[in-house]
């Protein structure tokens, strides 16, 4: 999967997940004295809430700092598989005098002092969680002596709700970005697939910023749409080089990728970090709520080498565009592993959710000859395997096969559970000779 550093913009805001209704009143402690056991890094499980432009400047490697702004809330997220009693502390330092924070769980809150120039750690008090899953725990800056609330590291807790507790304890940038799912879809047997089509429909509310959905993934690349910024919207095709590198640059000649056409106004060129090879983008302004198709073609060539197609087809235009055509060096494919996958590649969007719906899937032979693909199989990258984020899903819906990720809910879709279309006579109805 392709990684990119974007700009930031504007979020949809979150709505509390977990914690309790239970009254203030009813759950007010004295902050306990006691070292709590656990510890959670406030840099690798906190967001500005609603703000990914906030969260850039606030939320460092060393925690949060630059923390000037009573606007500024942080929510920190710990799944908890167990209800009961949650004690919990801060640990930072105040550069002068003191401030004041409240710290809140759904309905109950507590207001904690804070003083000291060196790190330590500063009771907050208990709370009740009736619910399992993810809790969502919103730390306010009141009031502060010097320009910044804190400057803090940790989140501490402790008590009968404690225990296995989920939280993103490594690969930090990873668990950020959430965790990847995927689709692996089932090949027709004793077929040489050439085509493969499918469908895909964002939902109103899912295109977050960041948000990769990728539709026809295939052996040696991918295709699909993103959304690159507040402003700027992208179909995707990318095809990796047989030379394993992260640097294009270092790709020896015989091993690139080459570009053997393009449709209009489509970008062209390398892509690296995950890999390496070559990218076609289409800037278009898609839509959500929209059902769009996805073309790919793999013709296996006498010299040894694969020429990869795609064309996309948005309903708006009533048209199929083509994208890019490109030769793959030291490969004889036809169309193998095809999969579709949602992620995200902007790391302080990982607080908020995405899902897409994936209704239709077809493969064809060099005839024509289309086979209805009905199954698919589900997994989830490591940040997921890891049990450093839990909020992934998949599953077969009235709009189609699903899948689903970020913004801390609290279902997880087991990795191997597979689900089944209905049958469908609908076969595409494309006349490859005319494709541009």
């Amino acid at each position: 999967m392709i990684r990119y550093a974007m700009a930031l913009s504007g979020l949809i805001f979150l709505t509390a997940c977990g914690g309790s209704s239970t009254e203030q009143a009813a759950v007010v402690a004295a902050p306990t004295q006691q070292p709590l056991p656990y510890q959670l890094s406030l840099a690798a499980n906190s967001w500005v809430d609603g703000d990914a432009a906030a969260t850039a400047t606030i939320v460092t490697e060393q925690g949060i700092q630059n923390w000037q702004q009573g606007d500024d809330v942080l929510a920190v997220y710990l799944h908890l598989p167990q209800t009961g009693e949650l004690d919990l502390a801060l640990t930072g330092l105040v550069t002068q005098g003191e401030s004041k924070l409240e710290v809140s769980l759904g309905e109950q809150s507590h207001t904690v002092t804070l003083s000291g120039s060196s790190s330590k750690q500063h009771a907050v008090g208990r709370f009740q969680v009736t619910q399992s899953g993810y809790q969502k725990i919103l730390l306010r800056g009141l009031s502060s002596s010097g320009q910044t609330f804190a400057e803090l590291s940790q989140l501490n807790f402790g008590g009968s709700a404690a225990a296995n507790a989920s939280y993103i304890k490594d690969e930090v940038y990873w668990g950020r970005r959430g965790p990847s799912v995927h689709l692996t879809y089932q090949l027709p047997e004793n077929t040489d697939v050439r085509w493969f089509y499918s469908e895909m429909e964002i939902p109103s509310g899912s295109d977050t910023l960041g948000s990769y959905f990728m539709a026809n993934g295939f052996a040696d690349g991918y295709f699909g749409i993103q959304v690159n910024s507040a402003t700027e919207r992208r179909v995707l095709f990318s095809v990796w080089s047989p030379y394993q590198t992260d640097d294009p640059t270092s790709i020896p000649e015989q091993y690139q990728v080459k570009m053997l056409r393009k449709g209009a106004d489509v970008q062209t060129g390398e892509f690296g970090n995950e890999g390496s090879g070559g990218q076609s983008f289409l800037r278009y302004p898609w839509q959500t709520d929209t059902r769009y198709r996805f073309l790919l073609k793999a013709e296996p060539q006498a010299d040894n080498h694969t020429h990869y197609s795609a064309w996309f087809y948005p309903p708006e235009s009533g048209q199929w565009q083509l994208i890019a055509s490109f030769s793959r060096p030291d490969t004889q494919r036809n169309i193998e592993r095809p999969h579709s996958f949602l992620e995200n590649f902007i790391p302080e969007t990982g607080d908020t959710g995405r899902k897409v719906y994936f209704p239709s899937q077809w493969f064809a032979d060099a005839a024509g000859n289309w086979t209805q693909n009905r199954k698919a199989s589900f997994s989830v990258d490591n940040t997921g395997d890891r049990g450093n984020r839990l909020d992934y899903k998949g599953g077969v819906t009235e709009q189609g096969f699903l899948l689903q990720n970020c913004g801390f809910f609290s279902e997880t879709t087991a990795a191997g559970t597979e689900w089944q279309l209905p049958a469908s006579s609908n076969a595409p109805l494309i006349d490859f000779a005319a494709l541009p």
